[in-house]
């Protein structure tokens, strides 16, 4: 049994499944979930139970590949839209952290060329630590980066953990002010129906109407003379006859204007018509737009919604495709079938992972973190790691498909890979820092601990404050770009079970490059204290 305790892969597992057992168990409803297995792995750590940093490595790949394949879309829409606040809430962050470890520094005479060390542990920053060994020029970094390294960690999970319960905010009414926000990006889309009553509508074609342009609106049916068909920019309208228009509220009112009055009168399909939710699985029509499909002309077909991750879209000919999206098609039968042969329609094609997309981003990512990026004064850094697969994962994510390899994975295939990463992570990751825990107490005594703390702390309470008293930033946004601004990977970890919502993840790959590149600088200038 001794023999087997000092397996690499019998510890990995027992520490993951005790963290798990754990992480199940509530008081006073708080659970740790998944983030539990830190703390046993810290524990056993002390004990003498070692993981390699192997899992630690292969983890964070997976973990972080995962969550930027996931937020990249949203992330750039975040940035646009409300990055700069959460970007100037991380900045402040870091000046706060800056601040903290001069004083301190100096009160109590500590070297910084320690202080340095803390302060990049305090972030749980390794591509900080490296470059203060760079810029102060001694290894004795690390010694402060050991001893503020286990409570950066610790400290990170239990504030966010505990930050809604202080707050006495709600979290189901933060998922639904987050997903009433990207509702907004995305009015909901109704369908009516109107009669042509404007004089200066008749005898006129939808494309000299130009209602599309003029509205937003998607004309999917003309009736004329009790006969229904699918319309085309050619298609003449006459006064008394009805059409069918998808749009949202605003845009149906436009209708109005241009053609006439609502009307209840029906618009049935005539016996070759046809109207279907077709699925997007055909990989060499992702990332092409509605006007590069060109169903109107070879298919006479009509593209009159887009449903993407639960929200309804309005289309437009620049309305750009994406592997999984369901289109809601308007033509005759006959050419249905070609529409769906083009568009692919296969479910089953969503619940395959091709590994080739996971295998080379994370090649391409290891090798973008380790390119030497100059810095304003001499110098250079590189994100590293986890900085360089974020950042390629959130491109990759965006740019959709290059040639035959689609940058994309099901929901259910990057759930997985991403817990499974995660596990590997915390359970390297917490029997290493457990194994330093003790041996640093016992040699520079509680000091520098506490230093490390309040180094932790203070940035945490400052974004909090500035985050919800000056920016209103919606809870769950602002616990990803806490976790992000700290570049706390556990952190998230213990963000992650709190919520179905994708707000935490899209904040942290927001904020997560920004802050990367801050402590870099920050600790190459402390360093040189």
């Amino acid at each position: 049994m001794e023999n087997l305790l000092t397996e690499s892969y019998f510890a990995l597992f027992l520490i993951i499944a005790l963290g798990i057992i754990i992480g199940h168990v509530k008081i006073k409803g708080i659970s740790l979930d998944m983030s539990a297995v830190i703390f046993v792995a810290l524990v056993l750590g002390h004990l003498g139970m070692m993981v390699p940093d192997v899992f630690s490595k292969l983890g964070v790949l997976l973990f972080i590949f995962t969550i930027g394949i996931q937020a990249g879309p949203g992330f750039f829409d975040s940035f646009r839209k409300k990055g700069l606040q959460i970007i100037a809430t991380i900045i402040v962050m870091m000046i706060s952290a800056v601040l903290v470890t001069v004083l301190l520094g100096y009160l109590l005479k500590i070297d910084f060329k320690i202080g340095v060390g803390l302060f990049a542990g305090a972030l749980t920053s390794t591509p900080g630590l490296a470059a203060a060994i760079e810029s102060s020029h001694s290894p004795i970094a690390s010694i402060g980066y050991g001893i503020a390294y286990p409570f950066g960690v610790l400290g990170v999970i239990l504030f966010v953990r505990l930050l809604p319960r202080f707050m006495k905010t709600d979290i189901q009414k933060s998922e639904q002010q987050y997903n009433a926000e990207t509702l907004g990006k995305y009015p909901k889309i109704f369908n009516a129906n109107f009669r042509v009553e404007n004089i200066n509508a008749d005898n006129k074609t939808l494309a000299e109407l130009q209602i599309k342009t003029m509205t937003g609106a998607t004309i999917s049916r003309v009736m004329h003379d009790n006969t229904a068909v699918t319309p085309t920019p050619g298609t003449i309208v006459r006064l008394g006859d009805y059409i069918k228009a998808v749009g949202s509220e605003e845009e149906l009112d436009r209708v109005k204007i241009i053609i006439g009055g609502k009307t209840d009168i029906d618009i049935p399909l005539s016996t070759g018509y046809d109207v279907q939710w077709i699925l997007v699985t055909n990989k060499k029509v992702v990332n092409k737009t509605i006007g590069e499909l060109n169903l109107q002309r070879n298919y006479n077909a009509n593209v009159t919604r887009i449903r993407r991750s639960g929200i309804d879209i309005s289309p437009n000919a620049n309305s750009q495709i994406r592997f999984g999206d369901k289109l809601m098609i308007a033509c005759d039968k006959e050419n249905m079938t070609n529409v769906t042969k083009l568009l692919g329609n296969n479910a089953g094609k969503l619940s395959e992972t091709d590994f080739l997309p996971i295998a080379l981003g994370i090649v391409l990512g290891i090798l973008f973190g380790r390119l030497n990026i100059p810095v304003p004064g001499g110098g250079s850094f590189h994100l590293g790691l986890t900085g360089g697969v974020l950042i390629v994962a959130l491109v990759l994510s965006r740019i959709g498909r290059t040639g035959p390899v689609v940058w994309t994975m099901s929901g259910s295939a990057n759930q997985v890979l991403r817990t499974l990463g995660l596990l590997f992570f915390l359970a390297a990751v917490g029997t290493d820092a457990g194994s330093h825990f003790s041996e640093t107490f016992i040699k520079y005594g509680p000091k520098l601990f506490l230093f490390g703390a309040v180094i932790t702390l203070v940035p945490l309470f400052t974004g909090a404050v500035i985050g919800t008293k000056v920016f209103r930033i919606n809870l769950l946004t602002l616990l990803g770009a806490l976790t992000g601004g700290m570049t706390s990977t556990p952190g998230l970890a213990a963000v992650d079970p709190m919520t179905d919502c994708e707000a935490p993840q899209v904040a942290y790959a927001t904020v997560y490059p920004v802050a990367l590149v801050c402590i870099i600088i920050c600790a190459q200038v402390l360093g040189r204290l």
